[in-house]
């Protein structure tokens, strides 16, 4: 080392590099400081920042970053007739709003979107193809496949939005709603219809004690559960898929592990079908009725139960693939 440190090019050289590093150094610290200032501004105006493609590339895709984004792609322009994208829209900007009015608000992560219509270099840099998604650019290193979100399975609702992004970058979002008075009123409404009817036929309570009324009552409940509503409450599951492609809108999820809003739809209405030709069985064989009515209550009641069972096994069969029973329709 003394050898070389005599030759005075060698020294020479070598302060010109340390020069270089050190120069190079201070570009970074403030370039980064310069996007992180910028981001915040950005981030003190809109919760969710908007972004294009030359802001995706500066402050996403090119290093220096200290800070982790999280962005929803989506297609929220009218003509795109995207409707799961403004729901999907909804829930981010209850998560995003929580995090920046939370007094644990910093700089480790931000929200932004990129819209198809103002950044789809974007979409065709990434190979995307369909919307809306969630992807997760962490600080260091480049996405890995467990850095996008599973909205299918998950929905899009904003806590299970949360519970991913603090799996990802340990920022634990407590989710503010906005309140929201409908349920509240609606109940009260409710109330108040049922006490004015039973005080306007307080002196004839019978149809309290009527059994065809609690019955359809529970029936409503039975069918309304078995549908799958309380899965869709807890998930929040878009209403239906539309390819952006083909324009092709999926109503069945064609998986057993997920669900759409408008498959629990179907079900219900199904399941309700077989229930009716079941009744009416039943009222054929029991009821007093002349024989012609009660033929073709028979043959009613036997045409929805084998048709409406036959498109549920259909649908059992598209989403556990490999079930080997069908009936009537394969």
């Amino acid at each position: 080392f003394r050898k070389f440190d005599s030759n005075p090019k060698f020294a020479q050289r070598f302060s010109s590099l340390s020069m270089a590093v050190n120069d190079r150094q201070i570009f970074n610290k403030t370039l980064l400081s310069e996007k992180v200032t910028q981001m915040m501004e950005w981030a003190s105006k809109r919760s969710v920042i908007r972004m294009n493609g030359d802001k995706f590339r500066r402050f996403v895709k090119a290093p220096p970053r200290n800070y982790s984004v999280v962005i929803m792609f989506t297609a929220l322009q009218p003509q795109r007739q995207c409707g799961v994208c403004r729901q999907a829209d909804e829930e981010f900007q209850v998560l995003a709003n929580s995090w920046r009015y939370s007094s644990a608000f910093t700089n480790r992560v931000f929200f932004a979107s990129v819209d198809f219509d103002e950044g789809s270099d974007v979409f065709q840099m990434l190979n995307m193809n369909s919307a809306p998604t969630f992807l997760h650019f962490p600080s260091k290193g480049k996405p890995r496949r467990s850095d996008t979100y599973e909205l299918q399975v998950r929905g899009f609702a904003a806590e299970q939005l949360a519970r991913w992004v603090a799996d990802r970058t340990d920022v634990q979002i407590r989710v503010i709603r906005p309140p929201n008075y409908a349920g509240p009123l609606l109940l009260g409404f409710l109330l108040a219809v049922i006490g004015g009817l039973a005080y306007l036929r307080r002196h004839n309570l019978e149809f309290l004690f009527n059994r065809n009324v609690w019955a359809f009552s529970a029936l409503c409940f039975v069918l309304i559960m078995t549908s799958g509503q309380m899965w869709n409450h807890i998930r929040g599951p878009p209403y239906a898929h539309k390819n952006p492609s083909t324009g092709q809108v999926s109503y069945i999820h064609g998986s057993s592990q997920a669900q759409f809003v408008a498959e629990t739809h179907i079900i219900l209405l199904f399941n309700a079908a077989v229930t009716m030709g079941i009744v009416l069985l039943c009222e054929a064989a029991t009821s007093d009725m002349d024989i012609g009515k009660r033929k073709i209550m028979c043959i009613a009641g036997i045409g929805l139960v084998m048709l409406f069972f036959s498109w549920l096994l259909s649908i059992f069969r598209a989403k556990y693939h490999g079930y080997p029973y069908s009936f009537l329709m394969s």
